[in-house]
């Protein structure tokens, strides 16, 4: 019976005990009313180590201090006196870490640690351990019992509740804080606003047209001096409402730039529209440009719009006198807002297409032209109006008169103002058809034309070498037959045979003969010699070539040296060595897509009184077994060539005393180029040259 009494009295002291440590844990709260985490983490373990007589007390928050966690581990003093059974507090962290699972139902009950075995409770701060984890370690064997298991989950959920309260009023004061940022931020920048808006409205009230604010809702606030000057109305009667200032504007103008004011308030665009204001002192009606934009702060928000009220009458006046000019200039006219807008043609542009003007304004302009000409048109249009270079395109235009296409150009340049700003563009129209067909009818027949030299002069060579060499060769023939006889007869006749070869021989230098005079046939021509200009007979074979140039897409430029001294010769045979020239270097460059067609010709001064004119092509060039041989007679590389060309040029500059060559180029092409004596001596009209040149050459 007296243990049973003892054993109830131990167990009363246990529950006082519990209870009075279950009110101390429950008490810890009103410590943490400054919310700081660190403050309730260090009251709690220093608490929790008093009060179950634990060797250490660890804590570790999931919140942290740049990359590492808070971690917080106090061991009691008792122990630090026995630093040799209970190891340091740092090596008590290393082992728990390394011991803690994220799984509670992993986390050991008892650790070793420096080879002493430690109990331990870990416990989750928060529902899922949110907030931290709390670790309570002590070397009794007994350690824990149930009593300390549950006075230290209390603990735990007391201090999760704390450190959650102390998380959420940490974030409240930021919020707060950065509400104050923001609210001071505001406050500054409406200050700004403000002090903007006071020096705008100063602004307005100084510049020399009249100008006016409204607010968000489009009614007004302040008009300038300059306005009530110009409309003579009150201050107080303008401020009354947007009808107030409408009563300045022409009648017939009115419903319109209302319509146009409440559509620019309602969309938060502003508007600019041209009407009608009525002039005070002399009661007339002067036309304006209105433009009004909107005010919007730093955010975007519409704070009010401003608008301006540009007298535009002088302007209109000349732009009106100009239209009138328009109508009478024989030419097809328009002109274009500087975003490439048509806003005008002329009554000329109007008859010869059929269109009015209303179906022509803005991009109606593409009616007129034939479907497969818009795209390139209206791709050089666009690239002119954002570069504000000039504008020309050939394109074909309606004819309304027969309903068909007819070829034109369109010509447009921009006005600037002195900033160079574009104000407007103006174009015209003209047509080409007639001229456009009268060129092709003469490319056309110039080619004819060729093709008839080339058939001709084949025809006649062929009919003259056929005729001269048919002699000789039926002689070659009918020797050697009868040579062949002769050495065949029972005895064989060696000396008539012999005879017969002699014969065969003679027959054979016949027809030498007979190429030699064809070759020389071809030149054999009384000279026309004359002091000329070599620039200018130049550039009359470009003026000849042009057309065809272009037509193979060859770009020809011509360099030609300023104060050339004249020369003597024959400038019909001269001028056709340079055509010649000429379409050789465009033959040669006629395979060539991968680069530019770009054709050189240069005059320039040369040695000893004399004068150099080269042709440099881009084309594929000659191979250099060939270059001995460009100059020899129906030799060709080209597969309908005659093989002349070259040859007779040569000789016609060797009869003016000068020197034909050819040297491949740097890069890609060959360069011909010929060199004459200004006063070749002995060069009169009695000198000998070839005849012509044929249109076809022989170079690569």
């Amino acid at each position: 019976m007296p243990a049973q009494v003892e054993n109830f009295a131990e167990e009363i002291k246990r529950l006082r005990r519990c209870n009075s440590d279950l009110v101390s844990i429950l008490a810890l709260p009103a410590m943490w009313s400054s919310g700081d985490p660190l403050q309730i983490v260090h009251t709690l373990v220093d608490a929790l180590l008093g009060m179950f007589g634990l060797d250490f007390v660890y804590v570790r928050l999931t919140e942290s201090v740049g990359n590492a966690p808070i971690e917080t581990i106090r061991v009691a003093s008792t122990a630090k006196e026995l630093r040799k059974t209970l190891p340091r507090p740092q090596e008590i962290s290393e082992a728990l870490n390394r011991s803690l699972a994220h799984n509670p139902q992993k986390w050991p009950a008892r650790i070793t640690i420096d080879g002493e075995d430690i109990s331990t409770v870990a416990l989750r701060l928060g529902l899922n351990g949110e907030i931290g984890v709390l670790v309570a370690g002590s070397q009794r064997v007994d350690f824990p019992d149930q009593t300390e298991k549950l006075l230290l989950s209390v603990a735990a959920n007391q201090a999760a509740i704390g450190l959650q309260g102390s998380r959420l009023l940490s974030q409240q004061k930021e919020v707060a804080i950065e509400l104050d940022e923001r609210v001071s931020q505001r406050t500054a920048e409406l200050a700004a606003a403000n002090a903007e808006l006071q020096l705008q409205v100063g602004l307005l009230q100084q510049i020399p047209v009249a100008a006016w604010t409204t607010k968000s809702d489009g009614r007004p606030d302040f008009v300038n001096q300059n306005w009530l000057e110009y409309t003579g109305q009150q201050l107080d009667y303008v401020l009354s409402g947007p009808e107030a200032w409408m009563t300045a504007v022409h009648p017939d103008d009115r419903e319109r730039i209302s319509r146009a004011f409440w559509e620019g308030i309602r969309s938060g665009q502003g508007f600019t529209t041209e009407a009608r204001f009525r002039r005070a002192r002399d009661g007339t009606y002067r036309w304006h440009l209105n433009r009004v934009v909107a005010l919007c702060d730093a955010e975007g928000n519409l704070l009010r719009f401003v608008g301006t009220a540009t007298d535009i009458e002088d302007l209109k006046q000349s732009q009106e006198n100009l239209r009138q000019m328009t109508e009478t200039i024989p030419e097809m006219l328009w002109s274009a807002s500087p975003e490439g807008a048509i806003d005008y043609c002329n009554t000329r542009l109007l008859d010869f297409t059929g269109f009015s003007a209303e179906e022509v304004m803005g991009d109606g302009w593409t009616k007129l032209i034939h479907p497969d000409d818009i795209e390139q048109a209206a791709r050089a249009w666009m690239c002119s109006v954002t570069t504000g270079s000039p504008y020309r395109v050939e394109v074909r235009t309606f004819h309304a008169s027969d309903r068909t296409y007819r070829w034109c150009v369109t010509n447009a340049r921009p006005l600037l103002d002195q900033q160079g700003r574009i104000l407007k563009w103006h174009g015209t129209v003209v047509d080409m058809h007639d001229w456009k067909q009268a060129q092709e009818e003469l490319r056309i027949t110039q080619a004819n034309l060729a093709r008839v030299m080339r058939v001709s002069t084949m025809g006649e060579l062929t009919a003259s070498i056929a005729h001269e060499v048919n002699q000789p060769l039926s002689g070659i023939i009918t020797n050697a037959s009868t040579s062949l006889r002769m050495l065949a007869a029972d005895p064989p006749n060696i000396e008539g045979a012999r005879e017969t070869a002699r014969r065969t021989i003679r027959d054979a230098n016949r027809a030498s003969e007979v190429i030699t005079r064809l070759r020389g046939l071809f030149a054999k021509k009384s000279a026309t010699v004359q002091s000329m200009d070599l620039n200018e007979a130049t550039q009359e074979v470009i003026a000849l070539s042009l057309t065809e140039l272009q037509k193979n897409r060859v770009m020809l430029r011509a360099e030609l040296a300023n104060d050339l001294p004249l020369i003597t010769g024959d400038r019909v045979q001269l001028q056709q060595v340079i055509l010649n020239l000429l379409r050789n270097a465009s033959d040669a460059m006629s395979s060539v897509d991968d680069r530019p067609r770009d054709l050189l010709i240069r005059t320039e001064p040369d040695n000893n009184d004399r004068i150099r004119l080269s042709v440099t092509d881009v084309g594929l060039g000659f191979e250099p077994q060939a270059a001995a041989r460009l100059f020899e007679p129906f030799y060709t590389t080209k597969n309908e060539g005659m093989g002349i060309g070259l040859s007779v040029s040569r000789s016609i500059i060797e009869r003016h005393y000068g020197h034909l060559s050819a040297s491949p180029n740097n890069g890609p092409g060959v360069t011909f180029s010929f060199s004459i004596p200004c006063k070749p001596e002995g060069l009169t009209s009695d000198s000998v040259f070839p005849s012509q040149v044929p249109p076809e050459s022989d170079a690569a």
